[in-house]
């Protein structure tokens, strides 16, 4: 309150609002004390509004202080402020079903992950009925982005009965739903390994078609442009018809090419390979001409123990990093295939493994690795690509199963998809006891493809021509094989100051 514009000798500020005080000059003179009281309430108007501005101009700076959005240029990931983004990230699956449940386990984790350098964690599965808003923020505050798969165990695409269906399509919205307001994710995966053998390409345009649909349901819902990609197996066979097949964008593919393309990769195998040896440069030039950013979506093969992470600086080193924008090491949890950095005291469950994380020598091989590199890095200002388009590949009799003329499967029907929502939300109250409704059955593919990994490369170490066999259900089956929601953000702010400023209002008495 402005206390200096009526300094009058004897005025009781203290009964300003009972209107009336013995030594006020106004307390004999209605019209004299009701212009008074307009003048005071107008103080507190602009005091309000000045509260207001200032609440709003916080929630700005919250705004500019929050972590920087990724999104993509050319072959490069770029982060908000304009700095080349280049992953340093691990696979992260301590559960079958979602790891970014428990707030305590997240905290122990990404912790330890961020004191090594990690920038992003990869997740394959998650509950989307759930709140991850408390692992989602102390992967933040650890400046750790989120790349998340957006199947489950029972929309995924299966190579050996593909299928695009409203059910699968609705699993993957209420994904997009959840995770849209979450500035650290980096991006989702429409598939991983769904492509596992030579002879499985047919299934390659219903890949394309759930790329296609999922980069519309975020505009659609004015989501944050997440970039969509795809994570696949290494198979000889298949390059480079894969990556170039989901990357074309002709008439019949419209908006249909993914954003970036994720390689599983267990090629350096050995204590003595090489750049040249390992297979790491074929694949380089490979993609040399790739028009969008490609990484390894997961590396780090173990058939020499204990790791020693020795293709670290090499993939983070000038001969690569025109053209990949580096990788995520697999895996976080021990498990019997021996890919862990770390064990937790608690064995394993169905339910996952808990506890305080014990670094393994694997975990101090990968720091001091990060430690050591430094990768050039090109400002957003600075880089012009010259984008070629890739020309979808023809097809091959017995190699390479897919008319690239062909039109890509039907985006599933409305009705369907509001059929497969209703279904699941009546799921739901049955599992919360909220109703003993019958669920009815649902037509749809529910056989699992690969579930987080290129099991038999890993197992064998066979490297690049391995047929590997797809993952079962959990993790552990690898030894057998700022956008629209951001902005609510300062919004919140405005509103909370107007809630203050008419709460103000309102106690200012009316005559």
């Amino acid at each position: 309150m402005a206390t200096h514009r009526y300094n009058m000798p004897g005025y009781n500020y203290a009964h300003a609002w009972a209107g009336w005080s013995p030594a006020s000059p106004f307390s004999h003179s209605p019209s004299l004390r009701l212009h008074f009281r307009f003048l005071l309430c107008q103080d507190r108007i602009m005091h309000s509004l000045s509260t207001l501005v200032t609440v709003a101009l916080l929630g700005c700076s919250c705004l500019v202080s929050a972590i920087p959005t990724i999104s993509t240029k050319g072959k490069k990931f770029y982060d908000s402020n304009g700095d080349q983004f280049y992953l340093k990230g691990i696979a992260y699956q301590r559960t079958p079903e979602d790891p970014l449940l428990d707030a305590n386990q997240c905290e122990l984790d990404f912790e330890l992950m961020a004191s090594i350098g990690t920038n992003v964690i990869r997740v394959y599965h998650v509950d989307p009925t759930q709140s991850h808003t408390d692992c989602m923020s102390i992967l933040e505050k650890n400046n750790i982005y989120l790349l998340l798969d957006l199947d489950t165990f029972t929309t995924q695409i299966n190579q050996s009965d593909p299928t695009w269906t409203g059910a699968q399509y609705a699993g993957w919205q209420s994904v997009m739903d959840e995770f849209a307001q979450y500035d650290n994710l980096l991006g989702y995966f429409s598939g991983n390994e769904v492509i596992t053998t030579a002879d499985g390409s047919p299934s390659a345009p219903y890949i394309k078609a759930s790329i296609r649909d999922a980069k519309a349901y975020l505009k659609e819902k004015s989501y944050r442009e997440v970039p969509v990609g795809y994570a696949a197996a290494d198979i000889a066979q298949l390059r480079p018809m894969l990556q170039d097949y989901l990357a074309c964008d002709d008439v019949a593919s419209s908006n249909s090419s993914l954003d970036f393309f994720g390689l599983n990769i267990y090629e350096w195998c050995q204590a003595s390979d090489t750049f040249t040896t390992s297979g790491y440069s074929a694949r380089t030039s490979e993609f040399a001409d790739y028009p969008i950013p490609a990484f390894f979506s997961e590396f780090g093969c173990n058939v020499v123990q204990p790791r020693t992470f020795a293709d670290i600086p090499v993939l983070y080193g000038d001969a690569m990093t025109d053209v990949w924008s580096g990788g995520l090491v697999y895996e976080w949890i021990q498990e019997t295939n021996d890919y862990g950095l770390i064990s937790y005291p608690t064995p394993a469950t169905p339910y996952g493994t808990y506890g305080s994380p014990t670094p393994l020598s694997d975990f101090y091989a990968l720091s001091s690795q990060w430690a050591s590199i430094s990768p050039s890095s090109t400002p957003i200002l600075s880089y012009s690509p010259t984008i070629t388009s890739i020309a979808c590949p023809a097809s091959t009799s017995g190699a390479w199963d897919v008319d690239p003329s062909a039109s890509l499967p039907d985006t599933p029907a409305s009705s369907d998809i509001q059929a497969a929502k209703d279904r699941l939300s009546l799921t739901w109250a049955v599992a919360d006891g909220r109703t003993t409704a019958v669920i009815p059955p649902l037509s749809t593919s529910t056989s699992t493809s690969s579930a987080s990994g290129s099991g038999a490369a890993k197992a064998s170490g066979s490297g690049a021509a391995a047929s590997e066999t797809s993952a079962s259900t959990t993790a552990d089956a690898k030894t057998a094989a700022s956008g629209a929601v951001g902005g609510q953000r300062s919004w919140s702010a405005v509103v909370i100051a107007g809630s203050v400023v008419m709460g103000l209002l309102s106690v200012v008495p009316m005559v």
